[in-house]
């Protein structure tokens, strides 16, 4: 029998349990028993970082409540992207994961992001270990991603049964949240993985050169591909690479044929399946209540087996407040671009229209 903590699971498997789902579904050919074993056991994993992702969002929201136009959101990682960081990092074991239960901070601009920061790092009542700080603003990574990562490992002096599961957050800024979440829309309409450092390279490039260019609008460390060029260069080779691509037109149109076909997000609702079909143009969001994590789990999973099995739909739970901060917070399963393309568009066009 299951024991319940506030309706959330308690682990079913052990460690070597789990690293071994995560060997099974990165293999070429596992049998299809074990395909739908590795799922149970992942599932299971995935819905324990419920609880401790749950204590972390609290306390994320209270801090947020002195941030001007913040936005906080959290997301339990999908199994597709948990295959593929198995694939690329080929030493990674699953159960040292450290994003499968993920929350996001999104602040106006620098200023708050290293005020947030220094809240957390400086506050000695957290019992939770702080095991790992990327700082990706600083030293961006090669694709052009910035933000910044604080890795907790949970402890509870009250309950222990969630101790030692990994946290992650993320704190980014409004610039670097458009640009992240509009290369993982163009990765959905182009079919291909360019938050993975995979597909076209052209679009690659398009978004590397534009996340350099906006380190110029928030006066941060340059992307080192560009470090030689000037703000104008910089500015000039995305005018090129943009126009090559006809980028911001793909971009427009794309955005415009979404249709959303379910939502029924109220009050009483904490957590949100959406679901994207890009092929169709249509999202739905299904709700659930707060004591609801393993209804919704049960049929997040359903729906990654569908996708597992060819389906082309993607999926994410995740918990982001009513309809417009969830949209905020994922615009990527909402094919919106808009704050992308609007910053684009302030670089590019004043540069055009003088020649």
């Amino acid at each position: 029998m299951v024991k319940l903590i506030m309706s959330f699971p308690n682990l079913l498997f052990s460690k070597s349990q789990i690293n071994k789902a995560g060997e099974t579904l990165i293999q070429p050919h596992p049998k299809f028993e074990e395909i739908l074993h590795a799922f149970e056991v992942i599932s299971n994993w995935r819905a324990c970082h419920g609880y401790p992702m749950n204590t972390f969002q609290v306390t994320l929201r209270r801090r947020l409540k002195s941030f001007d136009s913040a936005i906080g959101a959290e997301r339990l990682k999908r199994i597709p992207s948990i295959i593929d960081k198995l694939r690329l990092q080929q030493n990674m074991q699953l159960s040292r994961m450290q994003d499968i239960g993920g929350l996001r901070a999104v602040v106006k601009n620098m200023d708050d992001v290293n005020r947030l920061k220094k809240i957390y790092l400086s506050d000695k009542r957290v019992g939770h270990k702080l095991t790992r700080q990327d700082n990706y603003i600083t030293k961006p990574k090669l694709d052009g991603y910035r933000s910044i990562h604080l890795i907790y490992k949970y402890f509870n002096n009250k309950n222990h049964d969630y101790d030692g599961l990994l946290i992650e957050l993320q704190i980014r800024t409004k610039f670097q949240h458009i640009w992240a979440t509009a290369v993982e829309t163009m990765g959905t309409y182009l079919g291909q993985k360019l938050k993975s450092g995979q597909g076209d390279a052209k679009w690659r490039e398009f978004f590397l050169i534009s996340s350099a260019a906006f380190t110029y609008l928030e006066k941060t460390p340059k992307i080192p591909q560009y470090n030689k060029l000037n703000k104008e260069e910089t500015y000039h080779e995305l005018i090129k690479v943009e126009k090559e691509l006809n980028a911001l037109h793909i971009m427009r149109n794309y955005g415009l044929a979404l249709k959303v076909v379910e939502n029924k997000i109220g009050k009483a609702n904490y957590y949100h399946l959406i679901i994207l079909n890009s092929l169709k143009g249509t999202v739905a969001v299904k709700s659930y209540p707060k004591n609801a994590i393993q209804r919704a789990s049960k049929d997040y999973l359903a729906i990654e087996k569908r996708i597992q099995n060819g389906e082309q739909i993607e999926t994410v739970l995740v918990s982001a407040g009513d309809f417009r901060e969830l949209k905020k917070a994922y615009p990527n399963y909402f094919f919106d671009m808009q704050g992308f393309i609007k910053n684009i568009e302030k670089i590019i066009q004043p540069r055009v229209s003088k020649n």
